[in-house]
């Protein structure tokens, strides 16, 4: 009787220890953690990351291999200026070349922000345990608007210089004296396209 409750109460245990061992795995990989993955961590360096947190994808040629890990602002007093410093962990399969350029990209148009890593072609020279890379700082969406908006006055003050007959366009639309030569020299090259790899020779 005491060796039948012993044996039922080893199923039970086994059981619970298996229960447990894999709502832990579950857990783990819904986290997205690596804890059985080795890696290794490198250095980049931004002025401006435009939004990256703690746990964002790292992606190596359009992959998924990493995350971004820790993210300390730092000040650089050589160049009184502001450094944002990324620890990226990198899978240990991946081999980055030491050339390779680091950007902040958008999954979408408002999406998520990741690293992107686009390789270089230096594979002799591959990035080592905490080696360091410089990013390329993404444009801040104020600075986007200012292009746009400049774009927009550009367009603007071109549209109005060609209602005021102003400029090469202008005259083209509105005088018809440059529009009909340049619809007679059209005709006549149509006639004689041999006119237009003809060069008179110079007289001396």
């Amino acid at each position: 009787m005491i060796f039948g409750k012993t044996k039922l109460e080893l199923k039970v245990g086994v059981f619970v220890f298996i229960s447990l061992a894999i709502l832990v795995i579950f857990l783990l990989s819904i986290g997205g953690f690596k804890t059985w993955s080795s890696g290794y961590r490198i250095n980049v360096n931004f002025s401006f990351v435009n939004g990256v947190k703690v746990g964002a994808p790292v992606r190596f040629a359009g992959v998924d291999v990493g995350e971004v890990k820790k993210i300390h602002l730092e000040f650089v007093p050589e160049q009184s200026r502001s450094n944002v410093h990324l620890v990226i962990w990198i899978r240990d399969i991946i081999k980055i070349p030491s050339d390779s350029s680091v950007w902040v990209n958008t999954l979408g148009l408002l999406g998520e922000k990741y690293i992107e890593i686009i390789p270089g072609k230096d594979y002799v020279n591959c990035l080592k345990v905490n080696d360091y890379l410089t990013g390329v700082d993404p444009l801040p969406i104020h600075a986007i608007f200012n292009r746009a908006e400049n774009i927009m006055r550009n367009l603007d003050e071109g549209l109005s210089q060609i209602r005021n007959k102003e400029g090469s366009l202008g005259k083209l639309i509105y005088e018809d004296n440059i529009y009909n030569e340049l619809e007679a020299f059209m005709a006549d090259v149509r006639k004689n396209p041999w006119k237009l790899f003809y060069k008179t020779k110079e007289k001396k």
